[in-house]
């Protein structure tokens, strides 16, 4: 292909070429005002000299076109996978491919955009036009055709028109059915934090789009997989709904609204709430039967954790104790038995009664009261002393109905190293515990206790033994609360260091805060975490259980998920994740979630194909927005040269632009020197001839 151009290459300066061009002009006119003759062959004259000065040439280039670029961006957002979308994008893509591809001029490019990043930071909904730039940035403008978007609608990158990352018609291409309804739940007002147990507010609305609304919709909060509550709530109204938080840390909400008449999709009829529980200050109530060498240690470990109130009394001089010391003379506080035992009681998350013994002080009502207060759901701990011998055991009251393991009234006053059970090696208070046991036949590394109650545990799990195997820690579940046994008083050996000491701190952390209901202690229990692009299942259970977890994806798909056993208790899997959203897991007795990136992702907020996002670029473009799902025909395709239309009455046309590399030039100097000279001299000849008649 060859083309040709003209060009100059001037002898001197241009403004010197137009100054003796302007007086050339200047003679030529007077001589013509003067009827000079001649004038005419003497502006011949000086238009060969001018231009010879002027240099100009005819190049020829040798040109290799190059194709222009077509490019089909394909919408694969959470949107297109409702009803037949997915499969129309995917016939409309392969005819425009199929079509384009038989001009021969024409480069076809296909991408696949729209789809969110797994995990992603940021809800930015769908995005076309940075995958557009992307995808073009290495055409020049000029090579761009035009672009066919096939999607419906639903796009949340639109830029302005003078803003786009291309210079070529733009033909939208929807996939969708036109005036489609659908029903949805929208968060409007969400708390990002509450404490544990008091009741919070959450605003949700239930819209009807594109139809006639409903007058009022159910809707249903679970959390965490587990406790429902139902709320019959206006449709198209704001509504406020109360949710409580049971425990510390992350909790998630799911909400749902039953199907409306007309659906799309249900995936927009759940959203989901994570919502982080702090504890208002917990409430320890401390009771130490007679001062001793372990009192320390409790007070100590209460009163390092800021997030705990300790109550602690010390009972100095109990009701037998008659010395004769007169009352003036006595500074003592008196014990609040009634406050504290009959009014406050359900103030506090855990009572512990340390080395405490049955001396009349607390009359059998009160003692009532707390098995009542544990059953409610109330946590209480007892740390046995010698009393545990004699007739003032705690067991021999009514807190003997809650208690799990009864003492036989022998106190075993010999060195012993605790040892975990095969129960306790599975339990989150005692497993994995620094300087524990290593391995089958192992002792631990930890020092000796040298008193320990003997009992027999009726109830609850006993997870450390002491002397010739007598239990010496138990839990149990009563009722709605829990109840400890430690039947020793010497864990203050460990704080001292002797023989090395011993994990007294983690212990009686792990110990008070399996009571107060933490869920990180929890003995039966199935989690899931997302960090990064993986989630990690744990199921933590007492007994060895070979059940597969059910994984629920936030696309609907499920699959079996086996678990590894690994060591206190817990079983384990490593599934990646793939897309956003809420992960479900089951085994069938228990039900965790785990949330990934947007749990309400703008992609889902409206469902339906619509033409308004993308109609002011399109016509901005040249280019043009057609319905491809509702039965019309795919439009026609056309070539069409620069500056005419590109769109049109069942057409949208795709621009010719003729772009070219030169790859070779050939110049022809059209007045040479020894040319313009004979030229000039002739007619020169023949303006004096002209002059001399």
């Amino acid at each position: 292909m060859t083309g040709y151009e003209f060009a100059w290459a001037p002898l001197v300066p241009w403004p010197v070429i137009v100054a003796a061009a302007v007086a050339a002009l200047a003679v030529v006119l007077w001589g013509a005002w003067r009827r000079a003759a001649g004038t005419a062959w003497r502006a011949a004259v000086l238009a060969i000299v001018l231009g010879s000065l002027a240099g100009p040439s005819l190049v020829a280039e040798q040109r290799e076109p190059r194709k222009d670029v077509a490019l089909i961006v394909k919408d694969v957002s959470a949107s297109q996978r409702i009803g037949d979308r997915a499969s129309r994008a995917d016939a409309v893509t392969a005819s425009l491919q199929q079509t384009l591809s038989h001009y021969p001029d024409l480069e076809v490019r296909t991408i696949e955009a729209g789809a969110a990043p797994p995990n992603a930071g940021t809800d930015s909904g769908t995005e076309l036009f940075g995958p557009i730039a992307h995808a073009l940035a290495d055409v020049p403008p000029q090579r761009v055709a035009g672009i066919a978007m096939i999607t419906d609608g639903q796009v949340h990158d639109v830029p302005p028109a003078a803003n786009l990352p291309f210079q070529a018609p733009l033909h939208v291409l929807l996939d969708g059915q036109k005036d489609e309804s659908d029903r949805r739940i929208v968060i409007r007002q969400a708390p990002s934090f509450g404490i544990v147990g008091k009741e919070l507010q959450l605003v949700v609305r239930v819209e009807d789009l594109g139809t006639d609304p409903a007058e009022t919709a159910r809707v249903t909060i679970r959390r965490d997989g587990g406790t429902e509550q139902v709320a019959l709530v206006p449709v198209g109204r704001d509504a406020p709904l109360p949710i409580t938080l049971a425990h510390g840390g992350s909790t998630v909400f799911e909400i749902s609204v039953e199907p409306g008449r007309h659906e799309l999709t249900l995936d927009n009829n759940r959203a989901a709430l994570v919502v982080h529980g702090v504890r208002d200050r917990l409430k320890v109530l401390l009771v130490s039967g007679e001062p001793h060498a372990g009192e320390r240690t409790w007070r100590n470990l209460l009163k390092a954790d800021p997030s705990v109130d300790l109550v602690h009394f010390t009972i100095l001089r109990p009701p037998e104790k008659q010395d004769g010391t007169p009352i003036r003379e006595l500074s003592l506080i008196a014990f609040p038995i009634r406050e504290l035992f009959d009014f406050k009681l359900d103030e506090f998350d855990l009572i512990i009664f340390d080395r405490y013994q049955r001396r009349g002080l607390l009359p059998q009502n009160y003692l009532n009261n707390i098995a009542n207060y544990v059953r409610k759901g109330g946590a209480l701990l007892e740390a046995a002393g010698s009393s545990e011998g004699t007739a003032g055991s705690l067991y021999r009251t009514p807190l003997g109905s809650v208690l799990p393991a009864e003492p036989s009234g022998e106190i075993f006053e010999q060195g012993f190293k605790p040892l975990v059970t095969d129960i306790g090696g599975r339990h989150p208070v005692t497993a994995d515990l620094p300087g524990g046991n290593t391995g089958p036949g192992s002792q631990p590394s930890w020092g000796r206790w040298f008193r320990q109650a003997d009992a027999s545990a009726h109830a609850g799990r006993t997870l450390m033994t002491g002397v010739n195997g007598a239990p010496l820690l138990v839990l149990d579940r009563v009722g709605e609360g829990r109840v400890a046994q430690l039947l020793s008083d010497e864990i203050w050996l460990w704080t001292r260091g002797f023989e090395g000491g011993g994990p007294q701190a983690e212990l009686l952390r792990r110990l008070a805060y399996w009571l107060m209901k933490e869920p990180d202690l929890e003995e039966n229990d199935l989690r899931g975490s997302i960090e990064g692009s993986r989630l990690t299942v744990v199921r933590r259970t007492l007994e060895p259980d070979p059940h597969p977890v059910e994984l629920t994806r936030p696309d609907g798909k499920t699959e079996t998920v086996p678990l590894k056993p690994e060591s206190g208790g817990r079983e384990v899997a490593v599934i990646p994740v793939t897309e956003s959203g809420l992960y479900r897991l089951s085994d069938g007795t228990r039900t965790a979630l785990a949330a990934a990136g947007a749990l309400n992702p703008i992609e889902l907020s409206d469902v339906r194909t619509t033409a308004d996002k993308l109609q002011a670029v399109a016509d901005a473009t040249g280019g043009s927005v057609n319905w491809t799902g509702s039965g019309e025909a795919l439009p026609d395709i056309r070539r069409t040269r620069p500056g005419r239309s590109t769109s049109g009455n069942g057409w949208i046309g795709f621009r010719a632009n003729g772009d070219y590399v030169v790859t070779g030039l050939d110049e022809t100097d059209l007045l040479p020197p020894w040319a313009a000279l004979g030229l000039a001299l002739g007619t020169l000849l023949l303006a004096w001839r002209r002059e001399g008649r």
